[in-house]
């Protein structure tokens, strides 16, 4: 062992531990005075507060709360996605009893159970799902005409079908209402265009289940169901902005127009899509 360190304080080396020194071998040598006496620790609160007003340096605290920026309301918010969650906040419940009401068209209820909630997801579902069912259906249609008139020849799948059924289906369910809007709103009356794309976006549910029964390959029955329900979704849009233009002294003519639209709907599906 190196003698160097022989002669060092065991309680200045790390890790030792001091021996205990007996009350007679206590060094009295220095003064307890001297240890009193000294420089006094003064305790200080930093940073110094020099008023209410001071800030200083801050404590670590949790962070503020910072409220979720909301949509802006000027002609931004139309190219803003945010702004348009709010029309697709419902749940299946909701859009299941809107989907039978427009089964159910005599009521003319529609406009009450939308009121504190109107939505565009049934136009944007009902509207893209009709667009699917046309298209396909309508060239299994075609299908099942050529192969009994003329079992021999080809048959090639239409996909232009697809596109003219996105173009008329979307078209009517987007500048219908809103011609129906300015025109209302031109006359004085009341309208919403929230509620009008509601409302037309619903009525042309009733065409996604009657699809399937026009692929029976009797012309008859086909025009029946297809007036039909050309019928019902007619009287649904027309009952329904009675109940909502109830003072409006033209009521007639709107209703009149409505109908009409939605009959040449109707009528245009069948002669297009399941000839």
């Amino acid at each position: 062992m190196d003698e160097s360190f022989a002669n060092l304080q065991t309680s200045h080396l790390l890790g030792s531990v001091p021996a205990v020194i007996g009350d007679d071998k206590r060094s009295t040598n220095v003064p307890i005075a001297s240890v009193n006496e000294g420089p006094s620790a003064n305790m200080q609160i930093f940073p110094p507060n020099r008023g209410n007003n001071s800030k200083g340096y801050q404590t670590l605290e949790s962070p503020t709360e910072v409220p979720e920026q909301q949509p802006s309301n000027n002609w931004k918010g139309f190219f803003n996605v945010y702004s348009y969650t709010q029309y697709f906040d419902v749940d299946t419940d909701v859009v299941l009893n809107r989907l039978m009401s427009s089964l159910f068209p005599t009521s003319g209820d529609f406009f009450n159970k939308i009121d504190a909630n109107p939505d565009l997801y049934g136009l944007v579902w009902i509207c893209t799902t009709l667009v699917f069912v046309l298209a396909s259906l309508g060239n299994c249609a075609t299908y099942l005409v050529k192969k009994r008139t003329q079992s021999d020849a080809p048959w090639i799948f239409d996909v232009n079908y697809m596109n003219l059924a996105a173009s008329v289906i979307y078209g009517y369910a987007i500048i219908v209402p809103l011609g129906f809007y300015f025109s209302l709103r031109y006359m004085g009356s009341k309208a919403d265009l929230l509620r009008f794309w509601c409302l037309w976006g619903y009525s042309l549910f009733i065409f996604i289940p009657i699809s399937l029964p026009l692929l029976i390959p009797v012309e008859f029955l086909r025009w029946v169901i297809i007036l039909l329900a050309g019928g019902a979704s007619s009287s649904f849009v027309a009952l329904n902005l009675q109940s909502y233009l109830e003072t409006n002294n033209d009521i007639t003519v709107v209703m009149g127009a409505a109908f009409g639209l939605q009959m040449v709907l109707s009528i245009f599906i069948k002669v297009w899509f399941f000839p």
